[in-house]
């Protein structure tokens, strides 16, 4: 029988103080917890390292997909089990990731099932549910791509294995930060396509933001979800069509630059 792995737990913040103790007990129990902090103005680094945790400082922000590569690399476990301060492992997954770590097939990756809060609500529809997401596997095999938001394990064609247990997720417990968070989002990925060349007419903003309404109410049955459904709906909507919309401006100041 093969010796069982170590685990490390990586985590990247900014200003997670409230979020993070939580976060932090629910994996008590790994070998190891790496904590990259992008320059915090609260307790969020007093608090990691009062719980064990290794804590690491950045002095400038790259994206989201260089900062989790960057922290990985200070992991030393053979497995990495990636978070945020706004998720929980509950005690099925725990158990589900002891059991890969006595029996450990580095060919795969695993996916946890993100239980999404949202508005006082646990989602169970609205695409928010089971929302599976890949966040343990072997260190040495796979790393972050460099997408600034967005951004996945590159998994080279790996296979995937879904784990028991939910990772709660408590996605959205205040509206307006919520909103702040995805009106950041969007300029980034606005930003990014548009230094890809991407291009975005009055046409796609309209039939992308009707789409993704539909989408979340309909096709993902989210109006399963009662009200907080059709806010998603709502939320997903003005999501998509912030990100179109700025796309939009990017080019059109260009083209305005150009004349």
């Amino acid at each position: 029988m093969s010796q069982r792995k170590r685990l490390s737990v990586v985590l990247i913040t900014r200003n997670e103080a409230e979020l993070l103790p939580d976060c932090l007990a629910s994996v008590s129990w790994a070998d190891e917890i790496v904590v990259l902090d992008a320059g915090s103005s609260d307790q969020t680094r007093h608090i990691a390292a009062q719980a064990g945790a290794r804590v690491f400082q950045s002095t400038d922000w790259p994206g989201f997909g260089v900062q989790r590569q960057r922290a990985q690399a200070y992991a030393s476990g053979d497995y990495i089990l990636m978070l945020d301060a706004d998720e929980r492992v509950t005690p099925p997954l725990r158990r589900a990731i002891q059991e890969v770590l006595r029996q450990p097939d580095p060919e795969v990756v695993y996916s946890c099932a993100r239980r999404n809060l949202f508005l006082g609500r646990f989602m169970r529809h609205s695409g928010w549910y089971p929302d599976r997401v890949v966040r343990l596997y072997a260190r040495e095999r796979y790393r972050y791509n460099a997408l600034p938001v967005h951004e996945s394990l590159e998994t080279s064609g790996a296979g995937i294995v879904a784990l028991a247990g939910d990772l709660q997720h408590l996605t959205c417990r205040d509206l307006p930060a919520f909103q702040r968070k995805q009106l950041q989002y969007a300029e980034a990925w606005a930003r990014e396509r548009h230094r890809q060349g991407r291009r975005c007419g009055m046409l796609a903003i309209i039939s992308h933001t009707y789409g993704a309404f539909l989408k979340t109410w309909l096709l993902r049955a989210g109006f399963l979800d009662g009200r907080q459904g059709w806010l998603l709906a709502v939320v997903n909507a003005q999501y998509t069509f912030n990100k179109y919309a700025t796309l939009w401006a990017l080019n059109h100041a260009e083209r305005e630059n150009d004349l």
